[in-house]
């Protein structure tokens, strides 16, 4: 049920408002679709589809219309515009004729699933005639579902840089769910952004300090806990001490917490001596004594990442040893690791986990946090998502339509009522014009009149997410890449 104290009739563009206005006399439908397009040179190829059954949970289920949001809207619009252009009798009509829930029909991809750019994602409707307005109404909402899809995007990115250098430095898959945390809660605009945002890096991930990420998982996808984190310290907590206590500092930590991973950031000062003289000397006994389920994960938090990180893993492995794993590379004891969270973008730490590597030291060793660049650092044209209309009815008589600027060809649209398949050679396609087979067709509807027609488990949408074994094949999905790329550029 959607949230009583949100006025839907006010969550759309001001010139939206208007639009009732302009379409032909006697249209009886009209039918718009959402894709992210495809653009060439783009680093993402395929995006990750989540974020819609939140949105729809909460702000769009159950009775939306009331008397009171009218009365509401139709002052607000009479100031906001100066002149009297609210449509008050079409959404008294929504009111009386459907009990204030939205005669739309929304088809979706099954969050979680992973689409080649330049296909549907999903596809509104009216399912009475007279709300053909209602469709693109709703689109201003429904846009802005490219926030959760593209953080969900980025965070996967991740995930199979992260997968190919464990696989290669440690031939093992094991503890990549961990393996980047979310920073970002203090990063991003608000209190939203921030459950969205965390939420679709849940879908990849189970490392997270961006509780509203966690609880909205919990709420909207039926996880009771998505994500995980450990006590950690913060430069306070450090330097609240002084400057020649930090050696106490890191103890009390030590002490406060026995079982247990802890991680402790140690650049206050002098990362490099902290390393060297005060973990690796004045408390090497008390971080021996600790084991991997009890691990200390020290944190570098400036400086170059990629020279500070190869500068402390040396330093602790000469403090400390290291074993050399199955596959020839170098692994710190199973109670000492390191996570660098600062200066990590997608770019970084593929480098940073390429100079590990031929330093000879395995990503086991390592963790990585990332705030901005997982959570803030996009925008709709990340991904260039886009809403369209695509056909309508008018007088009983369907047309496709689309958009097809000579300016810009790559901000054609696409035509006619859609379908998504799986063609004979494996490959996802969009079938335009109303030519698809339903039996074929891979959008599930997923809300009309109101009703929440499907609702997805976290645990499904991370099953659909799954790297596949192509993916963890660098040779073999540049191959995949380049023969969808060759069947794209057919079609088009």
């Amino acid at each position: 049920m959607a949230a009583q104290d949100f006025n839907f009739l006010l969550a759309t563009d001001s010139y939206k408002i208007t639009h009732y206005k302009q379409y032909p006399p006697n249209v009886s439908k009209i039918y718009s679709y959402f894709e992210c397009r495809q653009k060439k040179g783009s680093q993402f190829s395929e995006v990750v589809f989540f974020g819609l059954q939140y949105l729809l949970k909460k702000y769009l289920t159950g009775p939306v219309v009331t008397e009171d949001k009218i009365q509401e809207a139709k002052l607000f619009y009479q100031m906001h515009f100066k002149q009297a252009v609210f449509d008050e009798e079409g959404w008294r009509k929504v009111l009386e004729k459907h009990n204030g829930r939205l005669p739309i029909r929304i088809k979706a991809v099954p969050e979680g699933k992973i689409i080649p750019r330049g296909n549907v994602l999903f596809t509104v409707e009216n399912t009475d005639q007279d709300f053909y307005w209602l469709t693109n109404y709703i689109e201003t909402m429904l846009v802005q579902m490219w926030y959760p899809i593209t953080v969900a995007t980025v965070s996967r990115e991740f995930k199979k840089i992260l997968a190919k250098h464990l696989k290669a430095t440690s031939g093992s898959m094991e503890g990549l769910d961990l393996k980047l945390h979310d920073f970002g809660y203090r990063g991003v605009s608000s209190q939203e952004s921030a459950a969205l945002g965390g939420a679709a890096h849940l879908v990849n991930f189970c490392g997270t300090d961006t509780i509203a990420g966690v609880l909205m998982a919990q709420r909207y996808y039926g996880c009771p806990m998505a994500g995980f984190s450990i006590p950690a310290a913060e430069h306070s907590t450090i330097i609240s001490w002084g400057k020649n206590k930090e050696k106490e500092a890191f103890e009390r930590i030590l002490d406060q917490f026995l079982s247990g991973p802890v991680s402790v950031v140690s650049d206050s000062y002098d990362i490099f001596n902290a390393c060297k003289h005060i973990w690796g000397d004045e408390l090497k006994e008390r971080v021996m004594e600790r084991c991997e389920d009890s691990c200390l994960v020290i944190r570098p938090d400036s400086g170059d990442p990629g020279e500070t990180l190869i500068e402390v893993i040396k330093i602790l492995g000469e403090c400390f040893g290291y074993s050399v794993n199955s596959v020839g590379y170098k692994v710190l004891p199973s109670y000492l690791r390191i996570i660098q969270g600062d200066g990590i973008d997608l770019s970084s730490v593929d480098l940073i986990l390429a100079k590990l590597s031929d330093e000879g030291w395995s990503a086991e060793n390592v963790l990585f946090g990332c705030g901005s660049s997982l959570l803030q650092k996009l925008n709709r044209d990340t991904l260039s998502c886009a809403f369209k209309c695509s056909y309508v009815e008018t007088n009983g008589k369907g047309m496709d339509v689309y958009k097809q600027p000579v300016t810009d060809p790559s901000k054609g649209s696409k035509r006619g009522r859609l379908s998504l398949r799986r063609n004979s050679d494996g490959f996802l396609e969009t079938i335009e014009r109303g030519a698809g087979k339903p039996e074929e067709d891979l959008l599930v509807t997923v809300f009309e009149n109101g009703n929440l027609m499907k609702d997805y488990s976290l645990d499904e949408i991370r099953k659909n997410a799954l790297l596949q074994d192509e993916e963890l094949n660098p040779n073999l999905y540049n191959h995949e890449q380049e023969l969808l790329h060759n069947h794209i550029s057919r079609i088009h």
